[in-house]
């Protein structure tokens, strides 16, 4: 069949169109905000790009970084509209199903489009933050509202989302809960796995801002100093604000800590196969994509639990510890002095998810259930 997809540049949204390379289905991705960048990654798929400007005028960039208002003065007159370029695709295309990636980007504007395509079948996808977050903020709870009951199916990276969708007008299928990205390569990994006991990296996810919460845990890892001493502590894909808190806190005298950003994948592949304790605090968020890989890296997870996503698959004390409140530093404090006094928790929560968990995460296997549920869709047609 034909799938026209709707999508941000995103490696999430490569690594799951990759899955259906060599399906036998005909993939066409509108870039939704037009990076005007093609992706070898999905080389097989129509990618509709380089179609929002009329005119790619010289200093754009310039003036986008140090004219906001005179840019948007120009854009009025040449930027082309999202609606009416889907709408021109969607009569070239004829495509059998619409998938739209992330509600308030590939869902809500695209409404007003699929009304006049009243038989064409629409798939939607949540990531993150998707469901949990935006329904709070009024002007996307209500473009969720109107958009939902149009929807006929629904992926998403945790059932949580699935329960919100249906609260706010979702009538159609439920297709399953999948990994945001598809699932993992395993054997390119290997390479990375340090044995249990030579490692010693306790990880955290540096990201603050609407949604982090790293500087709760710094706070935390203040009040255990000494404990720390033995271990290298590495924060990683920190936000400015995380830069800053370190610089203006006695956490800058931990000869210990490695503050870094954004890491290459390899590379924070590679922190992971070094680390025993993997720590990420958010107060909004899906299925971590990030805890997924701590899984499959098997370093021991200390995940915040927003809206209970994280205990679809982290039962608490069993296979990793959740933090419930992602404010409270000391309560952080506590769960990570736990994690480090008790390496028999640790070994048997590898374990158990080593044998239970790890290998419902294998990229094929995620990938057969993805191909089983697109020919769902192809035999409702």
């Amino acid at each position: 069949m034909k799938i026209l997809m709707l999508s941000i540049f995103a490696p999430h949204f490569f690594n799951w169109t990759e899955q259906l390379n060599d399906s036998g289905h005909e993939v066409y991705w509108l870039d939704i905000f037009d990076s005007n960048t093609k992706v070898e990654q999905i080389d097989f798929a129509e990618q509709i790009i380089g179609w929002r400007y009329r005119w790619n005028h010289p200093g754009r960039y310039f003036l986008k970084k140090n004219a906001i208002g005179l840019t948007r003065l120009i854009n009025i007159f040449n930027e082309r509209n999202l609606q009416r370029q889907l709408e021109k695709q969607i009569k070239r295309i004829e495509p059998d199903v619409v998938h739209s990636f992330v509600m308030y980007l590939g869902g809500a504007p695209a409404l007003p489009v699929m009304k006049k395509f009243p038989d064409l079948q629409w798939v939607y996808t949540a990531w993150g933050s998707d469901m949990y977050y935006y329904q709070k903020r009024p002007e996307h709870l209500e473009g969720m509202r109107k958009t939902l009951p149009h929807m006929n199916y629904m992926f998403a990276d945790c059932r949580r989302d699935y329960s919100i969708a249906k609260d706010h007008g979702f009538k159609g299928e439920f297709l399953g809960v999948y990994p945001g990205g598809g699932g993992f390569d395993f054997e390119s990994f290997d390479p990375f796995m340090m044995d249990e006991e030579d490692r010693n990296v306790i990880l955290i996810k540096g990201y603050q801002g609407l949604h982090g919460q790293c500087i709760s845990v710094l706070r935390g890892i203040l009040e255990l100093k000494e404990k720390l001493e033995a271990y290298k502590i590495v924060v990683f894909g920190a936000a400015p604000e995380v830069f800053k808190f370190v610089e203006t806190s006695s956490i800058k005298e931990f000869k210990n800590l490695e503050v870094v950003g954004k890491l290459p994948y390899q590379k924070l592949m590679e922190l992971m196969g070094q680390s025993f304790i993997y720590i990420g605090n958010s107060s909004s968020d899906g299925m971590p994509n990030t805890l997924l890989e701590a899984i499959i890296m098997e370093v021991f997870p200390i995940q915040s639990n927003p809206g209970g996503a994280t205990a679809e698959i982290i039962d608490h004390k069993r296979n990793g510890l959740l933090i419930e409140d992602p404010e409270n530093f000391k309560a952080i404090a506590g769960l990570l002095k736990k994690a480090i006094d008790n390496p028999e928790l640790r070994i048997n929560a590898i374990n158990w998810n080593s044998d239970r968990i790890k290998p419902e995460l294998a990229r094929e296997r995620i990938r057969k259930r993805v191909l089983e549920a697109y020919q769902k869709i192809e035999e409702n047609l």
